[in-house]
């Protein structure tokens, strides 16, 4: 079983490299890619199934004692991420056949680089590998946001690039002080240090503002806005189910285990996570294209995820589970929506013609359905998501938060009418040629990510079962530190 945690890092690696040796080469770049995340999909399940009654599974590379080892474990938590994201991906490359990117150079073996980047920062135990992990994931990406970028990819390439330089020296500098304070990585090693040693704690302070810049959290987010809308739709909704997601995953994972959830600074998380919130939603109001207003969306429904984890209750934890899994489904929809927007018409811009609702009625439909998750109106998914988050709110009195909550929610359904209105109802251009350009390799992916959100709406339990089961891991690490330490 142990070895099933290879797959999602070292499978995507392997695959890549013999694509790249096969330049100009369409046909194997398909199918090697597909089969790929087709096996780290079922290797994601495989895991996640037997996570979901509170079991770990752990791997120590080469057989080394757990100090020394380069050590991967999935609980309930990161085995979710990980099946979520192989989702969000297959979804992706689907996309990318209809929209062209996939044939542009080197596309999908950086893609999965991207996702074998990803999955080990999921699953990795220590900081260091945590850091190793995230630059796997972020080298592909200067790519393809270069690669596959319109007007103004230079300056939003530099904008990005250096930005997440900064983060990542600021990152590296950060494990190394806490190397120097405890000398020690692994989060097992660390459990409890920055809640017992005010010197461990501002070490590891750093981590966590890396992360925060990685993550696009309100104050250190002006660089997503300024680069993800200039990249390819399909690349927007690849980084945005893996980039932002593997810093917000390292925040809880790192915050919950070396801080052991200190009270003491739930008040910064909850005030970050409210920042994050309303500046987001602020931001999108006066956009005026659908991948504009949905990164800054993205910033905003962030602050939801680190709200329920600045609660730290059993209740808010779920909430952010649930909330963060499902989101990645939904903001992947919305984006790949976006992707059939602009192969249909040129751009995603609202101030063109509209009437894609009467030429492609399942665009319609996979729009509608995730654009009403995300606002948090039932049967789908993010009602649930919101509706936990604001009972947990309410059990611990923070009233302030579950009114800004609401507010944005409101906010939020604006937007997603002024893209509907905007693009979906009136008439079509005379000379319109959408409904051949947009096909089923553009629909396919958003419409079936929105009825998962659907299913995982009316049918909740396993869902919330493993949220559940993530939330009390998180609440009490201590097994998650018993088993990659083997102590």
């Amino acid at each position: 079983m142990s070895g099933l945690l290879l797959i999602p890092v070292v499978g995507p690696l392997l695959v890549a490299g013999v694509l790249l040796a096969l330049p100009n080469r369409p046909g194997p770049h398909r199918v090697g890619a597909f089969a790929t995340m087709t096996v780290v999909l079922v290797a994601g399940l495989v895991l996640l199934a037997r996570a979901s009654g509170g079991a770990l599974v752990v791997l120590r590379v080469g057989g080394w004692p757990g100090p020394i080892a380069i050590s991967l474990a999935a609980d309930a938590l990161s085995a979710l991420l990980v099946t979520v994201t192989a989702l969000v991906v297959l979804g992706c490359l689907v996309a990318a056949v209809g929209s062209g990117d996939d044939r542009r150079p080197y596309f999908l073996p950086l893609a999965l680089v991207l996702s074998a980047g990803a999955s080990g920062a999921f699953l990795t135990t220590d900081l260091f590998n945590l850091f190793v992990l995230i630059e796997v994931m972020l080298v592909p990406s200067y790519v393809l946001l270069s690669l596959a970028g319109g007007v103004g990819r230079g300056g939003a390439g530099r904008v990005y690039v250096a930005t997440n330089l900064l983060g990542s020296t600021l990152l590296l500098a950060g494990v190394a002080l806490v190397y120097g304070t405890t000398g020690a990585v692994g989060l097992g090693e660390l459990a409890g240090a920055a809640r017992d040693e005010p010197t461990v704690a501002v070490a590891a302070g750093v981590v966590l503002l890396a992360l925060g810049v990685k993550s696009a959290l309100v104050p250190l987010h002006d660089w997503l806005p300024r680069t993800y809308p200039v990249a390819s739709p399909v690349v927007v909704a690849l980084f945005s189910g893996l980039l932002t997601k593997v810093g917000l995953y390292a925040v809880i994972r790192i915050y919950a285990v070396v801080y052991g959830g200190d009270p003491g600074y739930r008040w910064l998380l909850g005030a970050v996570a409210l920042l994050s919130m309303v500046v987001g939603v602020l931001g999108a109001v006066g956009e005026n294209s659908m991948r504009r207003i949905l990164t800054f969306h993205m910033v905003s429904q962030l602050g939801y995820v680190l709200l329920g984890v600045a609660l730290f209750t059993a209740a808010g934890l779920t909430a952010a589970v649930y909330y963060l899994a499902q989101y990645i489904l939904v903001k992947a929809a919305l984006l790949l929506c976006a992707a059939a927007v602009r192969a249909g018409r040129g751009t995603d811009r609202l101030d063109g013609s509209g009437g894609l609702a009467g030429q492609r009625p399942a665009l319609a439909v996979a729009f509608a359905g995730a654009a009403l998750s995300l606002a948090g109106l039932p049967p789908f998914s993010g009602f649930l998501a919101k509706f936990l988050l604001l009972r947990a709110t309410a059990e611990t009195g923070a009233w302030l938060a579950m009114t800004v909550a609401v507010l944005v929610s409101l906010v939020t359904l604006l937007s997603m009418v002024k893209i509907w209105s905007a693009l979906f109802t009136g008439d079509p251009p005379a000379s319109s040629t959408v409904a051949r350009r947009i096909g089923p390799t553009l629909v396919g992916p958003p419409l079936a990510l929105a009825g998962l959100s659907l299913a995982t709406g009316l049918a909740a339990a396993p869902l919330l079962v493993l949220a559940d089961t993530a939330a009390a891991g998180l609440r009490d690490p201590a097994g998650y530190v018993r088993a990659v330490t083997g102590r």
